[in-house]
């Protein structure tokens, strides 16, 4: 059983993030990368995760972007490869503790979607989007939760699901049931590893303005789907960055188990 918490340690929770090491999937590119940048710039140690083969040099370009400059020694590292294999995902968990001695955070933003609709979906798509999406995202949080279990080293864990996991979107079935599943995990998770002070979330975002965000609903079509949200705009990828971040701090030490929305309150109708 965890020791009760004092109020000397209460009054010591904050927002800050400095010295934090965290492990960003999906982090060569949207919400990742500036989740990663924003981490940097809180004064976190990052290893961001991406398919691309210069992920080392991406994580140079955001560890400048945030910080000036790259540190020596570096605060950001890149490991490319493949979110949905086993070794791999082990490497990204041992190379961060060969560079930074200690875990305290995953944010699992790998994600896929490949559009249709249900009747055209084909079985090799659904197990792509599934595979990246729930899959890989269950066995990375079990491979930092293991780690975290056997060193006694409470931390948190932060799953980027979607409002396609809480609403019904036309021609996303896969991906839907992908974010679905995904909260169900983190309810699950956090379920089991509450005993280890090991905290898991989500955060379900609507659309966001990252480059492919730009390119799929900039124009008339985006512009129709704001007017049924009530902030008639989406969201900026620091906005969702920004979240994670709070959820990651000490500041949300009595939050898990919750998919935090933000969608500007898109799916409140």
């Amino acid at each position: 059983m965890l020791p009760m918490i004092s109020k000397e340690q209460l009054n010591q929770m904050n927002y800050h993030l400095s010295g934090k090491t965290v492990i960003v999937t999906g982090g060569t590119a949207g919400i990742g990368r500036s989740t990663a940048e924003y981490l940097l710039a809180q004064g976190c140690q990052v290893v961001i995760a991406g398919r691309r083969n210069n992920a080392d040099e991406i994580a140079r370009e955001i560890e400048t972007a945030a910080c000036g400059a790259v540190a020596e020694p570096r605060r950001c590292i890149g490991i490319a490869g493949d979110i949905c294999d086993a070794a791999y995902r082990k490497n990204l968990v041992e190379t961060a503790l060969a560079a930074f001695g200690k875990i305290d955070a995953l944010v699992n933003s790998a994600g896929i979607n490949i559009l249709a609709n249900a009747e055209d979906v084909q079985e090799e798509d659904w197990d792509k989007v599934l595979a990246v999406d729930l899959k890989a995202s269950f066995f990375m949080a079990q491979e930092v939760g293991k780690y975290m279990i056997a060193q006694n080293a409470p931390g948190s864990i932060v799953n980027i699901t979607s409002q396609a996991g809480i609403v019904a979107l036309d021609r996303h079935v896969a991906y839907c049931a992908a974010k679905a599943g995904l909260t169900a995990m983190t309810e699950v998770l956090a379920l089991e590893w509450g005993k280890y002070g090991i905290r898991i979330n989500a955060v379900a975002p609507t659309i966001v303005l990252t480059e492919l965000g730009h390119a799929a609903w900039d124009g008339p079509v985006g512009d129709a789907f704001k007017e049924n949200m009530p902030s008639r705009r989406f969201a900026e990828p620091e906005e969702i960055a920004a979240v994670i971040a709070f959820l990651i701090s000490d500041a949300a030490g009595m939050i898990t188990g919750h998919n935090l929305v933000v969608d500007g309150g898109f799916t409140i109708q």
